[in-house]
């Protein structure tokens, strides 16, 4: 069962949940923000177990996040177009995925709620459920939880319905936001609501714990933790997708070296490759190849602890880095992130992996 003693770092964090509650200064509305990965959701739904947890009945029932007055609202999305999607749709998958593992992003979710194509968000249907149940009494008769992940992603008509329930809400009704983008929240929300910081973890948190949970060898923990940059949920999925990231870095390497040589017919045989991948994973390869584009520019500088790569990528560097320089560096990610717009707005993606591929002819020579 999740405790805020069981959650990887965050001692400054934990240390303030245990005191709002020891001391009776426990905020109607929190927002837990910060980078992601640092284990942002783990600590609102261990706090959540502290504010809701009076007997071993309620133990029983928060093992597997089911208690009646505990309440998650999450980004969805229309399976039809007569939908009126609201979280509770989607609520045995979601308790499945908190359930094996607490450390996950948005494309875990996607996976989970088979919407790897989709936006999803919080539609105005959400908040009016929420007004609903909480027009209720607790089941419990104590307190009652909210906890509301990625609040950014909240429609605005959803997102002023939800200001009006923070503002006066029910007694004994707390909401806990979880937020990996607070800029973007509607900003009369984040006026009321208490924020608190989550920091990406440290190195030595994450090897730690990937010796402890994953059983990995210290060097092979030491490298991952490393790569992570903070951010156990990204060492987890290196962890899972290894051959994922092997086939990105392949293509990576075919790419550079056909644009280096210039291989027309070559390069769009590869074009057509990865056309035929899906756009979540096409938008992931473009992410990685973002990552190291970064990490050959800082490979130049010979500065190890600036350079966030494993040994294999490391091995690459060793020869290309010096194509990664000043001049080009900023073009090269603004072609990607246009690649990535185009992508995300159903481009066909054949055209813009070809176009991306003969610029990256004209790019490496400069």
């Amino acid at each position: 069962m999740m405790d805020l003693d069981n959650i990887i770092g965050q001692t400054e964090a934990k240390n303030r949940l245990k005191e709002m509650v020891s001391g009776n200064r426990i905020p109607h509305a929190l927002m837990l923000c910060g980078p992601k990965g640092g284990g942002k959701l783990a600590l609102a739904l261990a706090f959540a177990k502290m504010l809701l947890c009076k007997d071993s009945s309620d133990e029983a029932m928060l093992k597997e996040w089911a208690h009646p007055d505990l309440h998650f609202s999450v980004p969805v999305y229309k399976r039809k177009s007569t939908d009126r999607p609201v979280s509770d749709d989607f609520l045995p998958q979601w308790r499945e995925l908190i359930g094996r593992k607490l450390y996950f992003d948005v494309e875990d979710w996607l996976t989970a709620i088979k919407a790897e194509n989709q936006q999803i968000v919080h539609y105005v249907y959400e908040s009016d459920a929420l007004q609903q149940k909480l027009q209720l009494k607790a089941s419990r008769g104590g307190r009652r939880v909210v906890v509301v992940w990625l609040p950014e992603r909240m429609m605005i008509q959803a997102a002023n319905k939800l200001l009006k329930l923070i503002e006066e809400p029910p007694a004994e009704t707390y909401f806990i936001l979880v937020s990996e983008d607070p800029d973007n929240v509607l900003g009369t929300i984040q006026s009321r609501t208490q924020r608190l910081h989550v920091p990406g973890l440290t190195e030595d948190e994450i090897a730690s714990a990937l010796m402890h949970e994953k059983r990995l060898p210290e060097e092979e923990a030491k490298v991952m933790a490393h790569v992570a940059q903070g951010s156990y949920t990204a060492a987890l999925k290196r962890l899972e997708a290894e051959n994922e990231e092997k086939t990105f870095f392949e293509l990576f390497v075919r790419l550079m070296r056909m644009s280096y040589m210039r291989r027309i017919k070559d390069m769009r045989q590869w074009s057509e490759q990865v056309s035929d991948m899906g756009r979540e994973s096409q938008k992931r390869m473009l992410e990685y190849c973002q990552r190291l584009i970064r990490e050959n520019f800082m490979y130049n500088f010979h500065r190890a602890e600036l350079v966030y790569e494993t040994s294999e990528e490391a091995a690459f560097s060793t020869n290309f880095a010096r194509f990664v320089n000043e001049k080009n560096v900023i073009p090269i990610m603004e072609e990607l992130s246009r690649c990535q717009r185009d992508i995300e707005q159903n481009v066909n993606p054949r055209m813009v992996f070809f176009d991306f591929a003969l610029k990256m002819i004209v790019l490496l020579i400069q």
